[in-house]
């Protein structure tokens, strides 16, 4: 698959309500290794994303969030 691939939208319940996260596949795949790593569900990863985003100075929107946490990830893993 490209990674030039257009967002794909997917459903999932965060903290007891339902939404919808539009993400590129190459982010839904890297979100997906990261859940599994820390053996949680992916819903459970984006939740906790959730929470550090909404107590941020400054919070973006979700899927922004989504995609920062998981380059923020992979730079401090790389930095290791």
């Amino acid at each position: 698959m490209s990674i030039y691939h257009p967002p794909v939208k997917r459903s999932m319940t965060i903290a007891g309500h339902q939404t919808s996260i539009s993400l590129e596949p190459l982010f839904w795949d890297r979100l997906k290794i990261a859940a599994d790593s820390r053996g949680l569900p992916v819903n459970a990863l984006v939740a906790r994303i959730d929470v550090e985003r909404l107590d941020s100075k400054t919070p973006c929107g979700l899927a922004s969030a989504i995609r920062l946490w998981l380059t923020a990830t992979q730079k401090s893993t790389a930095d290791s």
